[in-house]
């Protein structure tokens, strides 16, 4: 699993080596933590994490092993690496293959998918980041490249290089304005540049002449730039000045070169600074330059290729490659990102016990220590704590934060990890189907990383994005996308050189040329380039590519054991001043993939395409005719479903192709909004927040897709018969009215469970944690009628606003502490458990009960989102005459025309229709570009409205949906038909009891003593500047001055006329005697004060000013900067003013 190697010196008396590595790590499945060493350990199952807010983790065991002069004796010592997080249904899982009864035995839903973390009892996910493509040239025009040093130019080759343990080197080929290159990685937070030239001889023995010949041999005087050609004859000249370079250096032989580059990277590189040139220039060319490739020759060849690829980019003789583009992409997964977090983190904990063991041999007292004493080895290796890297681990689980000096190669270091909301399943199923662009680009100002390009076609789907900030960067992966991975179709693991081995043969029989070094090849357009993950293996005649290609998709579908399923094939043609031409081939994990029909095969025609290789293909859409192609360029392949283009939350809306896009981006961020049937487990769970729809319903209307993945099991809406009119005014601006009798009867009754999770051993002061305990005052009996006798509520208890739920008893001060409810609204308890080892810890959830109230918001599957505008008795709304239905719920006909939403309107039909037959509808989208069984195509005439209008019309109805109605006042018939028929209706969470916020008096800030923000606290609603402009253009000044001084930050200062000082004023107590005045039956006045000025020694002229406090506040501020603010007072009654 893990094998890391380090060798290094200690110094003593003898020079003694010393090697330090890994071996036989170990991952155990996750299991309880026991009192008594001896007793057998049981197993620890997720929902007993969910309840006591523990990790789902386990044991990480490996093996560290010494041996000392190289004598061949190994001492082994097995260390504890501490505890390592364990996705749910993986191979460690200990719900692992289980069925619908282990499932339901060990309290989890029958439909539990995995895939996800628990960390201190909350689910946690990753969410998958782009990356760029691994190992694929990609040529790029960036300014900042100019800014590398004086010379650069802004065009560059970047490649980033993958080992086989998924750690990754960026190298990127600079331009330099001289004619020449420089090679570009990083070490350790500084990016090194090479002279390209001074690589090529240092991979391998060359000379100058056989370098000249292989960098000008894509340089041909019989090929034109219309025939494709991509070299000029400029590459002579810049070949010649690559060769220079190095002479210039006097460095003629491969031995001089890398003796070259050991000098200068000695320091650089942590443990070989006492090593020779060569030894080090070794370490550099093996480590940092084309770390995907073993052979120094291949490294050679890829090299001459980025070169000339360069080359082609300055001549523009080859566009530059989008690295915004999902051909230049891949994803980079949890697995992977693990593996070389991991991977770090036990580096540079080896590194640390070199260091130790190298101080400790070191030291004058240490003279006895012992190499071949484990004992004394340990001692000095537990000043370095090894469990520390299984608290890495979750730590990165838990924040999604890389700890990490180097970045790993990455492009951001927060932001991997989010939590698994459960606010339904759909919501829950998004999160592994999310892609994300990148955390860096969020804050910037350019909008191409956000453009949908054609490129993510079948890919990406172009509706499911959210609108705002994240519009563009988050985007969801499409029905039928997946990724590869190491593992084949049956599970098991991929031997990747097995499987290019394989490729290169097949190559080699169809023609292909080896790709032999120092072998004088010529290039595009006589012969194509193929590379092969990062590899040049030869080169294919133009005359055959054609051939080669379609031989090798035709293997990937009837020969999946010779060549791999979703082996990418990129062919690239040779173009005027087109891509790069070549044959990318590509079979790493990590990539995107989709399944298309091969037109080539007759039967089981399924292919795996990337994106990469689909942009060059070939492919037609049922509903696209011919594409615009001639007939002599026909389709290879065809889509196999339209709806395969967008993301499954996105095919569960009815007829999509029928609604403006807009409202089908909507739908999906509502759909995951919506109150749903969460989860089977609910009595179970110990989630902070659980919103649960009591009574939902099956949709009368679906998709296959809704069926397919089975949402029956967690539905989120209800059936509602929805009529649309203008009913009374109280529904416009997309207001809706509910029909109170059927909100009586539970349409869309919901709740809230709330877990609060009280810890006695989390309390703060931890001195006397051991002395508390749940239990009730047996003198204080207000609170029995709440608190049972063991501290804790009764089941079903109904407790209001800051009433005790919970009694803490503490053994020390023998004194008895209850734990009173915060919030608005009354709540029942649902659920206490309590953690019956310690009996520290309790879960008590709460239920809210949500009915359907005015201002709560609601939506169809069609974006046509709405709030309650009032519950209508069932007696006032419309009814029909005929059948006696009345409406549960009215719309404005004014949400239908701007909003084009004519999927609605079907909806209801269908909808109508299949209640009238006993039948589900289906109303998957693109219905007209789908081929009947038989073959034959749909024909025009056969319209849906048609089919759907027949349906009603045999019922007895109106062929268009409409019905007459009448009015629930005056029981007179309607003049107009209304349209009335059953819609699926969601419920969102945002609720109107969960947002109100009122406030007469409260808290203040200290500060400013204006009132404080925040729901929670009671505090009020910032009466901003806008607000404010608002007001002053009404005229309404004397409530502007209410909101902004009387019910805000009202203070009465005492001012100085004299001096016009505000902050100089002191209050003096004067002795008087006690005076009553009846003057005019008023009440006796209050006792004189005396004011004073210390700036002017005197009382004299002292007046009260009402003023803003925060005008106070302003002046002391600018008192402490030495500015003096005055104030000048004018003596009219009534028209105090102030100046400065």
């Amino acid at each position: 699993m893990f094998s890391y190697n380090v060798q290094f010196c200690v110094v003593s008396d003898s020079l003694t080596n010393m090697i330090l590595w890994l071996d036989n790590p170990t991952v155990f499945t996750p299991q309880k933590e026991s009192l008594k060493s001896t007793s057998r350990k049981e197993s620890l199952f997720p929902f007993e994490c969910r309840q006591a807010k523990i990790s789902y983790t386990g044991t990480l065991m490996a093996d560290l092993c010494l041996e000392y002069d190289n004598s061949g004796v190994v001492v082994r010592e097995k260390f504890d690496f501490g505890q390592f997080p364990i996705m749910l249904m993986s191979k460690l899982c200990n719900l692992r293959g289980a069925d619908c009864q282990k499932l339901l035995k060990c309290k989890e839903s029958t439909s539990e998918m995995g895939g996800y973390f628990i960390l201190n009892g909350i689910e946690r996910v990753f969410r998958c980041v782009i990356a760029p493509k691994r190992n694929h040239p990609t040529g790029m025009i960036r300014n900042s490249f100019c800014g590398r040093r004086e010379g650069y130019s802004e065009k560059a080759v970047a490649i980033r290089c993958v080992r086989d343990d998924q750690s990754a080197v960026t190298i990127k080929l600079y331009y330099v304005r001289n004619g020449s290159a420089r090679v570009g990685f990083w070490i350790g937070g500084r990016e090194f540049l090479l002279p390209v030239g001074l690589v090529l001889k240092a991979l391998t023995e060359t000379n100058d002449s056989e370098i000249y010949e292989i960098l000008n041999c894509c340089y041909n005087e019989s090929y034109g730039r219309g025939d494709g050609a991509i070299g000029t004859q400029l590459v002579r000249e810049r070949s010649k000045i690559i060769l220079d370079e190095v002479r210039d250096l006097d460095l003629f032989t491969r031995e001089q070169c890398r003796n070259y580059l050991g000098e200068r990277f000695q320091l650089a590189l942590d443990g070989l600074e006492k090593e020779s040139f060569s030894t080090v220039a070794e370490a550099v060319l093996q480590n940092y330059i084309f770390v995907h490739l073993d052979n120094d020759d291949d490294k050679f060849n890829l090299l001459i290729f980025l070169i000339q690829k360069l080359f082609s980019l300055v001549d523009q003789t080859s566009l530059p490659d989008n690295p915004d583009s999902l051909q230049n992409q891949e994803i980079l997964v949890p697995g992977h990102l693990m593996t070389i977090y991991l991977k770090e983190k036990l580096q540079e904990w080896l590194r640390k016990c070199k260091s130790l063991i190298e101080d400790e041999f070191r030291n004058s007292k240490s003279k006895k220590l012992s190499f071949a004493d484990i004992a004394d080895i340990k001692k000095v290796m537990n000043r370095n704590p090894s469990r520390s890297i299984g608290t890495a681990m979750e730590t990165l689980l838990r924040s999604g934060t890389l700890n990490s000096q180097s970045m790993l190669d990455l492009q951001q270091k927060a932001g991997y990890t989010v939590q698994a909301e459960r606010l339904n399943f759909l919501r829950f199923l998004s999160f592994f189907r999310a892609v994300h662009r990148g955390a860096s680009f969020a804050g910037l100002r350019t909008t191409t990383v956000r453009k949908l390009l054609p490129e993510s076609w079948g890919f990406l789907c172009p509706v499911h994005t959210p609108d705002g900030e994240p519009c563009g960067l988050l985007n969801h992966m499409t029905r039928t996308c997946r990724i590869t991975s190491q593992f084949d179709s049956n599970g098991n693991i991929r031997d990747f050189l097995k499987i290019r081995k394989a490729v290169v043969d097949v190559l080699v029989g169809l023609g292909m040329v080896s790709s032999l070094p120092k072998l004088v090849r010529a290039g595009p357009p006589k012969v194509i380039p193929v590379l092969l993950d990062g590899q040049v293996v030869g080169s294919l005649s133009s005359n055959l590519i054609t051939e080669v290609v379609a031989y090798l998709r035709r293997l990937k579908v009837e020969a999946p054991s010779v060549i791999p399923e979703d082996l990418e094939v990129g062919y690239v043609p040779t173009s005027m001043g087109g891509s790069y031409p070549g044959l990318y081939l590509a079979s790493c994990p990590a990539r995107f993939i989709r399944p298309v029909k091969n037109k080539s095969v007759p039967s089981d025609n399924i292919e795996l395409v990337g994106p990469f290789e689909q942009v060059f293909m070939e492919i037609s859409c049922p509903d696209g005719g011919n594409g615009g192609r001639n007939n002599s360029i026909p389709a290879t392949h065809e889509e196999i479903h339209p709806t395969g283009m967008i993301s499954v939350v996105a095919n569960l809306t009815p007829w999509s192709d029928h609604n403006q896009s807009p409202r089908n981006m909507y739908q999906c961020q509502m759909a995951k909004q919506t109150m749903g049937y969460s989860t089977q487990a609910l009595q179970f769970r110990a989630d902070q927040k659980i919103y649960h729809l009591q009574t939902p319903q099956s949709p009368i209307v679906r998709t296959k897709t809704y069926t397919t993945y089975n949402i029956d099991e967690n539905p989120t809406g209800t059936n509602a018969i929805v009529a649309v009119l203008a009913h009374t005014g109280f529904d416009m601006e997309d207001a809706m009215i509910l029909n109170k009798s059927s909100v009586d009867r539970g349409l869309c009754h919901g709740q809230i469970y709330q877990t609060e999770t009280v810890d006695l051993v989390d309390q703060r002061s931890r001195s006397d944690n051991s002395q508390k305990s749940f239990r009730r005052s047996n003198i204080d009996k207000s609170a029995h009628s709440c608190i049972d006798a063991d501290g804790l509520p009764y089941v079903g208890q109904r407790i209001y606003p800051y009433e005790p739920y919970c009694s803490i008893y503490d053994g020390v001060t023998n004194s008895t502490k209850t734990m009173k409810r915060k919030g608005t609204d009354p709540v029942i308890v649902d659920f206490v458990s309590l953690d019956m080892k310690t009996k520290k810890k309790a879960n008590i959830r709460f239920r809210h009960a949500r009915n359907p109230i005015i201002g709560d918001k609601f939506s169809s599957r069609h974006g046509q989102k709405g709030v309650c505008s009032q519950l209508w008795p069932d007696i006032d709304m419309p009814f029909n005459g005929v059948t006696g239905m009345r409406p549960d719920l009215i719309i404005n006909p004014h949400a239908f025309p701007s909003r084009m939403t004519i999927a609605m309107l079907l909806e209801s039909i269908a909808a109508k229709g299949g209640s009238l037959n006993g039948e589900f509808v289906d109303a998957t989208p693109f219905r007209d570009a789908v081929k009947k069984p038989n073959g034959e195509e749909k024909s025009e005439s056969s319209l849906l409205v048609d089919d759907l209008g027949s349906m009603l019309k045999k019922k007895g109805f109106n062929y268009y949906g409409t019905e007459t109605l009448y009015s629930g006042y005056l029981g007179v018939e309607l003049k107009c038909e209304i349209f009335m028929g059953p819609v699926y209706y969601q419920r969102l969470r945002h609720m109107v009891s969960d947002k109100f916020q009122v406030r007469s008096t409260g808290l203040v800030d200290q500060l400013t003593r204006q009132p404080i923000k925040g729901r929670k606290r009671g505090g009020g609603i910032r009466f901003g500047e806008m607000e404010r402009d608002s007001l002053l253009a009404h005229g309404a000044s004397y409530l502007l001055h209410d909101r902004l001084h009387t019910s805000s930050d009202h203070h009465i200062a005492d001012v100085c006329s004299l001096c016009g000082s505000l902050l100089t004023s002191s209050v003096v107590n004067v002795q008087q005697k006690k005076l009553i005045q009846d003057i005019g039956k008023l009440p006796p006045s209050r006792a004189p004060k005396k004011v004073t000025c210390h700036s002017c020694k005197t009382s004299k002229g002292m007046e009260t000013v009402a003023m803003p406090y925060v005008f106070r506040y302003l002046a002391a501020e600018l008192a402490s900067m030495n500015i003096k603010m005055t104030l000048q007072l004018s003596g009219r009654e009534g028209s105090d003013g102030e100046g400065v």
